[in-house]
């Protein structure tokens, strides 16, 4: 989510030090799992808020390429696609974003990001539906 591996680094830490803060108010009617990941999501759009207000910074993403692409056209290529998907991510409301990369780069639930987000099920559905539409015309536009 902050596309800069510092920030995230100190994120990380601010969100266990936060969570372990509140570990006093902490719910067992929660799952632990989700109520971190709100304190993550939380962490980082704060994070955000403070870069965009200090500077703003553009870093492509190169580190997640694939292992398996042994040629360089491959590489290229893939690159290209990692650079074109993380330029369209960014144009996307930061809603439909948080929502997109909940399931599909971290992998949890459409019931595990409602809880995350405190928002209903189906709405968690229809963000993710209209992220993944955006989505595809946004990298029509960038790809050609």
């Amino acid at each position: 989510m902050l596309r800069d591996s510092r920030d995230a680094q100190d994120a990380a830490q601010e969100v266990f030090l936060k969570a372990y803060r509140g570990l006093k108010g902490f719910r067992p009617d929660v799952s632990l799992y989700t109520w971190l990941y709100r304190i993550a999501v939380n962490t980082c759009l704060d994070y955000k808020r403070k870069s965009r207000r200090e500077a703003f910074r553009n870093a492509p993403l190169t580190e997640d390429l694939p292992s398996d692409a042994s040629f360089p056209e491959q590489l290229y290529e893939s690159a290209e696609i990692h650079d074109s998907i993380q330029l369209a991510l960014q144009k996307l409301p930061e809603k439909l974003k948080i929502a997109i990369v909940l399931r599909e780069m971290e992998g949890l639930s459409y019931e595990e990001i409602a809880e995350v987000l405190r928002t209903p099920l189906g709405t968690v559905k229809s963000r993710i539906s209209r992220a993944r539409e955006q989505l595809r015309r946004l990298l029509n536009k960038i790809m050609g």
